[in-house]
């Protein structure tokens, strides 16, 4: 099955058991009944226990991951969307917060209390929770189509800030975990670990984290609309 085939075959599994929550799947990473329970999930993992830098997706089942994060005192980076700014990254700092936690968490919150930072002042990750549309036993993953958690994590690893003891995690619903193969290219990030609301389960990932920017997978387009790739790439010249 495509990448393509997947997304369509989870969106519309999830839209007929009834599980999709505001707002949709389709062109997303979708929401879904129980995220709470996923999230609450991750803390029997000891890799979450002992994170203190964790980087989260900024989409809405997520949510709750963020506000858990940044109630235990982690330090929270959120990628600016589509990483349309030389500051590509949110920190949200709990101790910066205050009381405002809850609200910071949110898309809209995190960018009216967060601090954009560059990536150069992103510190090491011990932990990346990233959102998918599906993912398998192999630790294979698929996103909602843009590319950019692969990417993020190009840039971080290109910038010595994850790499092989960095944990990859996604929370998913179970009917998001699915047996059939996902093609997978070396830009994709593989998971470690899918939190669902039934619990935790371990992957066994068969394929190789990226190592870096994968340049000759990137077009003209997305160099251009991603200020960070254009000042990398003429760096490297």
């Amino acid at each position: 099955m495509t990448k393509a085939d997947v997304r369509e075959m989870v969106w519309r599994t999830m839209e007929v058991q009834g599980v999709a929550r505001f707002p949709g799947t389709r062109g997303r990473i979708p929401n879904f009944v129980g995220a709470e329970r996923a999230a609450l999930g991750l803390q029997s993992l000891p890799a979450w226990r002992k994170a203190r830098v964790v980087k989260i997706n900024p989409d809405a089942p997520q949510l709750p991951v963020r506000r858990m994060a940044l109630k235990e005192g982690k330090v929270v980076y959120m990628a600016v969307p589509r990483l349309r700014t030389l500051e590509c990254f949110i920190e949200l700092d709990p101790a910066r917060l205050g009381k405002q936690i809850a609200q910071a968490a949110s898309i809209k919150g995190a960018d009216r209390l967060g601090r954009r930072v560059p990536l150069e002042e992103v510190p090491k990750v011990d932990l990346i929770v990233c959102g998918s549309v599906a993912v398998n036993g192999e630790g294979a993953r698929v996103g909602k189509g843009g590319g950019f958690s692969d990417l993020e994590y190009g840039l971080l690893s290109e910038a010595g800030r994850v790499g092989p003891g960095t944990a990859l995690v996604t929370t998913v619903h179970s009917l998001q975990l699915i047996p059939q193969a996902i093609e997978m290219c070396p830009h994709d990030i593989p998971v470690d670990w899918v939190v669902t609301p039934d619990g935790p389960n371990r992957l066994t990932p068969v394929y190789p984290r990226p190592k870096g920017i994968y340049w000759e997978t990137l077009t003209e387009e997305k160099i251009a609309e991603v200020p960070l790739l254009g000042r990398l790439r003429a760096g490297h010249r």
